[in-house]
């Protein structure tokens, strides 16, 4: 499944809901599933990051739904590199802690 495929699935799946919540309420959900993400990368169950890293994904994919953004498009400026130094191998220092 391609990240397009997996963003137009969740758009048949839900978009009239996604959209009637808005940007804003869909944003605090995404948030939401980010501190369960965090919370299970604290614990030592894989299942359950397994399960909270989809959740995340699927919130952040609803969130460009909603925004009329295609992630995919949006990922091709990492297709030749860090999008910082433009290296395969990124070399920035500004994110290193």
């Amino acid at each position: 499944m391609t990240i397009r495929d997996f963003q137009q699935l969740i758009d048949r799946m839900y978009s009239d809901k996604d959209r009637a919540r808005g940007s804003a309420k869909t944003f605090l959900w995404f948030m939401e599933e980010v501190g369960e993400l965090a919370s299970a990368i604290a614990g030592h169950d894989r299942e359950n990051k397994e399960e909270e890293f989809a959740d995340v994904l699927a919130w952040l994919v609803t969130l460009a739904n909603v925004e009329g953004v295609d992630l995919q498009d949006a990922l091709k400026k990492f297709a030749e590199g860090c999008p910082g130094c433009g290296k395969l191998l990124c070399e920035c220092q500004e994110k290193m802690t």
